[in-house]
């Protein structure tokens, strides 16, 4: 019986750690959209051409999100930006900075 109270107290801590580092998290990127809504829209729309390239659909709330017109990128550019984002979120979740 101790060892499924350890366990469960374990589980309660880790959950709480990570709703509020998800809390934390979205209020930065928050921040960073009004901070600079150009550059989240263009990274925006990337990411949803990646999604429709690998079939996955997009609830459409506010209307098209389009890519700026003067930006042009490469599918190895697309594919860098992921990579990129997906090992800052790796180390970010083991407690990096």
């Amino acid at each position: 019986m101790g060892d499924l109270n350890r366990r469960m107290a374990t589980a309660a801590r880790q959950a709480v750690h990570n709703r509020n580092y998800r809390r934390a998290r979205d209020r930065a990127m928050t921040k960073l959209a009004h901070l600079y809504p150009d550059t989240y829209k263009q990274l925006l729309g990337i990411e949803k051409a990646i999604d429709e390239q690998e079939g996955k659909n997009w609830v459409d709330l506010t209307g098209p999100v389009g890519v700026a017109s003067s930006t042009s990128t490469s599918s190895g550019d697309i594919t860098d930006t992921r990579e990129t984002v997906s090992s800052s979120q790796a180390s970010n979740e083991r407690g990096e900075a």
